[in-house]
């Protein structure tokens, strides 16, 4: 199976990157990673890593759990229930503020895929045309991106109706919006019988928050950064491999865990994962996946500061560390 690794020649990242391919089980370091979602392609790098034996390759005996819409990935990790959680940029951010013993290690999206989607034949051009129509728009968004919509192109609470995961009403409204991920919704939508569906990514309009991140305690990282690094590796390999080798092995374990998921639904998100360069593109062109900046972070801070969603006050420092990404694991 085709993997490739390009590292930056030094003795330090060396030996943490090339642990030895095969070690006993009872060698192997017991880690738990909490994505509190279904499994889904969005993830797929996670689980691929996991499917080919890339985890273990680095030394870890990994146990990849499930969740729903009320999960709460970060409760779980600060209470010590698992070692890793996937949460995005606010979640890490909110972290912060809070002075929760928590940070964000790597980011497996360069582009947050939130887009806001529409019916054909609306007349939209852009993401501004949107505006003043009726806005399905669920309780987390409300308080992430509605708030930077709102100021930045004068969307209102007012056209807003609650989005209970559910496209049925916005299907039944042709002049309706509704917010969702450009790898799921599209999709679902032409299923229900909507050809070409409009949309738009968020991330395009200046909405950039780095998405799938691995969130780990700060007791780790501190006193067990090779395993903090061990896993932030290997499950960059797996993405990488996911997305550029052959995805089977992942997909396969990403179907055992959700019956429910189709093969058009893995086709559409990975394809969608691909060209859309939401794990490979921008920084992690250069700097390997998982790659996050000083200055991309700051950016997203400030916009959340600028659109009321956090104080001016938030040590930054907490949010994120660059310790274990930005050394050019999994380029190709």
């Amino acid at each position: 199976m085709f993997r490739k690794t390009i590292v930056l020649a030094t003795a330090l990242s060396g030996a943490m990157m090339h642990m030895p391919v095969s070690m006993a089980a009872d060698e192997l370091q017991d880690t738990t990673l909490y994505i509190g979602w279904r499994a889904e392609a969005e993830f797929g790098g996670f689980f691929q890593a996991l499917a080919t034996g890339l985890y273990e390759e680095h030394g870890l005996n990994v146990e990849i759990q499930l969740g729903n819409p009320q999960s709460n990935p970060a409760q779980q990790l600060i209470a010590g229930k698992v070692d890793f959680a996937v949460g995005s940029s606010g979640t890490a951010l909110n972290a912060a503020r809070e002075e929760a013993p928590i940070t964000a290690v790597a980011a497996m999206f360069q582009k947050d895929p939130r887009i806001m989607v529409g019916h054909p034949n609306q007349g939209y051009q852009s993401l501004e045309d949107m505006v003043g129509r009726t806005a399905y728009v669920g309780a987390l968004g409300m308080a992430t991106f509605w708030p930077y919509l709102r100021q930045e192109f004068g969307f209102s609470d007012e056209d807003v109706k609650p989005y209970a995961f559910s496209i049925a009403p916005f299907v039944a409204d042709e002049s309706a919006i509704q917010q969702g991920y450009a790898t799921n919704e599209p999709h679902a939508v032409r299923m229900a019988g909507i050809e070409d569906p409009v949309s738009f990514l968020l991330h395009d309009y200046g909405y950039r928050p780095y998405a799938v991140n691995i969130m780990a305690r700060q007791d780790d990282i501190a006193n067990r950064p090779d395993f903090v690094q061990a896993f932030v590796n290997a499950s960059i390999e797996g993405w990488q491999e996911y997305l550029h080798g052959d995805a089977s092995s992942g997909n396969a374990l990403i179907k055992e865990r959700n019956p429910d998921m189709e093969d058009e639904v893995l086709d559409f998100a990975l394809e969608t994962i691909r060209e859309g360069g939401f794990v490979d593109a921008e920084d992690a062109a250069e700097l390997g996946i998982g790659a996050m900046t000083d200055e991309r972070w700051r950016e997203y801070y400030d916009t959340m500061v600028s659109v009321g969603v956090l104080p001016d006050d938030v040590d930054l420092s907490r949010a994120y560390t660059l310790q274990f990404v930005n050394n050019g694991v999994g380029l190709q």
